[in-house]
């Protein structure tokens, strides 16, 4: 710093309150990200998912089971990751099993449906793998989750969407 430059003064807290509205910038910035243009859309992150991916959670379901994913997560009654889903089923672990659509290469969890329906787990696919990480509160995307049936905050959610995941039964004849 030169002799003739004057350190810069601080403002005061009056002054930053003042000058630029900023209680309206962090409105604005709020709104934004509820309607961000990159964020793609329940329907655009469906055409993105594989073959394997049925029965689809509806968005409504999708938005429920995000939740409880989020409400198992906290309680620590969840398995996330292929590995660890499969060794909650081998120890006896009983729940909802959620799976993300978008898993690339499939054969990562082609295993998994037959899996579940032999130990008698429900399972319904979410679309998108970054939102169920998201949801179950790690900062990777999540190919598949497992929500054990210990969980009693969210057991209304649980209900829910279990009967809307026995309600698709591959086997059942028409």
């Amino acid at each position: 710093m030169s002799d003739t430059e004057e350190p810069k003064k601080k403002k005061s807290k009056k002054e930053r309150h003042s000058t630029g509205g900023s209680s309206t910038k962090h409105k604005e910035k709020d709104d934004e990200e509820k309607s961000d243009p990159n964020t793609p859309s329940y329907e655009e992150r469906c055409l993105a998912i594989n073959i394997l991916a049925a029965p689809l959670a509806s968005k409504k379901s999708t938005k429920k089971a995000h939740k409880l994913v989020r409400k198992a997560s906290q309680a620590k009654n969840l398995r996330r990751g292929v590995k660890e889903l499969v060794k909650g089923l081998r120890k006896g672990d009983k729940g909802l099993a959620i799976l993300a659509g978008d898993v690339f290469p499939i054969d990562v969890m082609s295993h998994l449906p037959i899996l579940l329906e032999e130990h008698n787990v429900p399972y319904l696919f979410v679309p998108s793998k970054r939102d169920l990480g998201a949801a179950a509160c790690t900062k990777r995307p999540t190919s598949c989750v497992l929500v054990k049936d210990s969980n009693k905050e969210g057991r209304d959610l649980m209900d829910s969407l279990m009967e809307e995941a026995k309600a698709y039964d591959p086997n059942a004849k028409k």
